[in-house]
């Protein structure tokens, strides 16, 4: 990802994922780009940023609570949710926040 998420003034939701990946799986990356397209289908979901080096930093974005549930109960991440703990992750941790206020900077 290139950009910032353009997301719409506050308030609204923040799922921070932290995570440190295990051995290098070539399915991985093939996963983490469908689950971004399923993201995109689900109501509610704002956008999201993403960075990795020795600690991957995901955080999407959503309109409601209610939205992130619906996520989470999608059966395909689900699949993805256990492939990670069983063989992508050593460790994760996922976060969610409110997101009161938000403010920016471009030059």
């Amino acid at each position: 990802m290139t950009d910032f998420a353009k997301t719409p003034s506050p308030p609204y939701y923040a799922v921070i994922f932290t995570s440190i990946r295990s051995d290098e799986d070539p399915e991985y990356n093939t996963m983490a780009m469908r689950m971004v397209e399923l993201a995109k289908q689900v109501d509610g979901f704002l956008g999201m940023e993403s960075a990795r080096s020795e600690i991957g930093i995901t955080i999407s974005y959503w309109s409601s609570l209610d939205s992130i549930k619906k996520w989470k109960m999608n059966s395909e991440h689900q699949i993805a949710q256990e492939t990670g703990r069983s063989t992508w992750y050593k460790k994760y941790k996922t976060r969610i926040c409110l997101v009161e206020r938000d403010y920016e900077f471009e030059k």
